[in-house]
């Protein structure tokens, strides 16, 4: 078979044995040992023109190769269970190995060529950006009060909203309203809030006709914690939340989005 090496190119005789095994398309767990032994010479004997600081690994290579060749023209040796020793065990499972840690190396390469592309910006927030802090304290506004316990508020009156429903009249039909429109309600709330200063929030809620109002309602206090015009407390487990307007305005309705 006509074979054309690139012979600078060989890392080893390992490497080399696998480029004449890959050449001939052979099965690696069955190299025809006399075949690839006389190619491999050949190749040898032209390697020996260049200075190659490793030459000595591919003439030990090459022994190893001939004992094998010679190994296969005699009977096989027997082990205790009767099972044929193939001398081409050894150097197979090295080429096995030499393969793995080759593709793996191959594939590492990729990954830094790869890494190699990517570009990383470094960070440059302006500094009054980074040192910014909200004036209004989230802790402050909203004490010891959590999401749990304005969850259950919020359970409690959508189940009298429920309860409130005459079972009888309930099938007569609907009358649809038209949307509650949530800007306005947050202006009603703090007209509400500027008039009281405190007030119930479960009474608040309750004022609500339909389940529509009442969360939009619910919302709107949420939304006015968040911009510390109120603070809602609450003295027990299971108490009533009390609400306190801290603002002395109102915010028009053109500053809500």
């Amino acid at each position: 078979m006509d074979l054309s090496f690139k012979l600078e190119a060989f890392e080893g005789p390992l490497d080399l044995l696998l480029q004449l095994i890959e050449k001939n398309k052979v099965n690696i767990y069955d190299i025809p040992i006399a075949m690839i032994t006389d190619q491999y010479m050949e190749v040898l004997n032209e390697l020996k023109q260049y200075p190659m600081d490793n030459m000595s690994e591919f003439l030990v290579m090459a022994a190893t190769l001939l004992r094998i060749k010679s190994q296969m023209l005699l009977p096989a040796p027997v082990t205790e269970n009767e099972e044929e020793v193939d001398p081409r065990t050894e150097l197979v499972e090295r080429l096995l190995e030499y393969k793995m840690y080759k593709y793996a190396a191959t594939e590492l390469k990729d990954r830094r060529i790869d890494a190699s592309k990517h570009l990383y910006k470094k960070e440059t927030l302006p500094k009054e950006v980074a040192d910014y802090r909200e004036d209004i304290s989230a802790e402050e506004v909203v004490g010891d009060m959590t999401l749990n316990k304005l969850h259950d508020i919020f359970r409690d009156i959508m189940k009298r909203q429920t309860d409130k429903i005459d079972p009888i009249r309930s099938r007569f039909g609907k009358i649809e309203k038209e949307e509650v429109n949530f800007k306005e309600k947050v202006m009603a709330i703090q007209e509400y809030g500027l008039s009281h200063r405190k007030f119930s929030f479960r009474r608040l809620l309750g004022k609500a006709v339909d389940k529509i109002e009442l969360i939009v309602t619910f919302l709107g206090i949420l939304e006015l914690i968040h911009m510390g015009r109120v603070c809602i407390r609450q003295a027990g487990l299971f108490d009533d939340i009390e609400v306190e307007y801290l603002a002395t305005d109102v915010v028009p309705i053109e500053a809500f989005s």
